[in-house]
């Protein structure tokens, strides 16, 4: 029985989902690059004092990929879930989880008061952090993508995607501004803790915004069907996962291959480049934070451009300029940051996250487009998340180890170009999906998802 076909959604409901989607995905975001600020600035020496300074470093980014493996945990279980009860319950459930996380690391006692349970206790947390983003995007996307038309779907499913540069900004600035207003033995004293705590209050926002929209309706429709077809055929629907690894394996393995590029880039460019700048350039940490700043607002002002663009040309086309433009641009990126000015500091970091929004803007509606309803939520989040391991996880603590094994920026951008290479790769072998409707998607012919359906 074909899926029901669902109304297209009103601009005004349209841009309610958007700004709801959007504020909950800048909040998470936020909690999560404060982190990578952080572990970057202050937490080597707070939580762990007894190392050298680059061997702190290292640990404490060694926490920050900890979140990153709790990442696949989170697609698996918010993604059978979320294909299950629906997308609105379980972002809800994320977004607390995540708040929660957050506010509790800024309560934490540092090494000086109880030792090696305070690194511990922060890795713990960094564990929740990353469990509840891991579920996060998945939701965010599909909330919007769902509700769109395919005409826009691009633009309007980019808008989530700039939750990132927004988190970015909003997490850089709010540390920019303490360490600018602060002395440095005030920050690292207590004024790390504030921007922590702050999460608190987004937290509440967040959910307020988030708890007044409606599920998706192509998801309520699909829904439906699965009961109509349960009440009238004795096979059982399989559970999204098998159903994702029996009939999308390779759109899986697609979108993992195309997050790698996109993935080691980003932490490369802004958290990273903190370590760089500040260790090997000699710049000043507010010098850094600033270059961020200002790079991250262009990103959140190029992600829907790009976006709109996909709608028009295809996801892969933009997302190839994308790819092929970070690994071109990773030796002009050092050498310009090797200058030692925040000129060309800026002018890198922002050149860089301009390349990196040509993969990140039509990546939701991209892989959204991959998978039918029933399996949509489970199939997006864990290409997303899965290849996070193997990219983003490690990226800040490759790209410090290279640093300190070698002294020099060159391993560094051919890591990043290894990883552009193969996101070309996997974009070579994807299907353009472009102009799919999501509910068409849905046919028992196009994506089975019963017990006994042929591929």
């Amino acid at each position: 029985m074909a899926a029901a076909r669902t109304a297209p959604t009103s601009p005004g409901s349209l841009k309610r989902i958007v700004a709801a989607s959007l504020i909950g995905t800048t909040i998470e975001w936020y909690d999560f690059f404060l982190y990578g600020s952080a572990a970057a600035l202050v937490f080597n020496k707070l939580f762990f004092p007894e190392s050298d300074p680059l061997v702190g470093t290292l640990l404490s980014f060694l926490t920050y990929a900890v979140g990153f493996a709790a990442r696949p945990l989170g697609a698996l279980v918010f993604g059978h879930y979320g294909d299950r009860l629906g997308r609105k319950k379980l972002l809800v459930l994320s977004l607390l989880l995540m708040g929660g996380a957050t506010f509790a690391i800024g309560l934490l006692p540092t090494h000086a008061t109880v030792g090696s349970a305070a690194p511990l206790l922060l890795t713990a947390l960094r564990l929740v952090q990353g469990f509840a983003l891991g579920g996060e995007w998945g939701g965010a996307v599909l909330l919007v993508s769902e509700h769109g038309d395919a005409k826009r779907r691009g633009f309007w499913a980019s808008w989530p995607q700039t939750g990132a540069p927004a988190g970015q900004l909003l997490a850089t600035g709010v540390l920019s501004a303490l360490t600018a207003l602060l002395s440095e033995s005030a920050f690292t004293s207590w004024g790390w803790r504030i921007p922590f705590l702050l999460s608190g209050v987004l937290v509440m926002v967040g959910l307020w915004i988030r708890l007044s929209v409606d599920e998706s309706p192509v998801f309520k429709a699909a829904l439906a069907a699965a009961e109509e077809r349960r009440a009238t055929d004795a096979a059982a629907e399989k559970p999204p996962l098998v159903a994702v690894l029996r009939h999308r394996w390779k759109d899986v393995l697609v979108a993992m291959g195309a997050r790698m590029a996109e993935n080691i880039s980003y932490y490369v460019i802004t958290a990273f480049i903190l370590v760089y700048a500040t260790t090997s350039v000699g710049l000043s940490k507010q010098t850094a934070l600033n270059a961020v700043l200002v790079g991250s607002a262009v990103h959140f002002a190029v992600i829907p451009l790009w976006g709109a663009l996909s709608d028009r040309i295809g996801r892969r086309p933009v997302y190839l300029i994308g790819a092929v433009g970070v690994g071109a641009w990773m030796f002009p990126f050092f050498a310009l940051i090797d200058r030692g000015s925040f000129g060309s500091l800026l002018l890198a970091v922002t050149v860089g996250l301009v390349l990196h929004g040509a993969m990140y803007a039509p990546q939701a509606a991209f892989f959204s487009e991959m998978f039918a309803t029933r399996m949509r939520y489970s199939g997006a989040s864990i290409g997303a998340q899965f290849s996070s391991v193997a990219a983003g996880a490690p990226a800040p603590l490759i790209a410090t180890a290279l640093l300190a094994d070698h002294g020099s920026s060159t391993p560094i951008a051919l890591y990043v170009i290894a990883a552009a290479l193969l996101t070309v790769v996997a974009l070579a072998c994807a299907r353009e999906t472009r102009d799919t409707d999501l509910s068409e998607a849905d046919e028992p012919s196009a994506a089975p998802v019963r017990v006994g359906a042929d591929a």
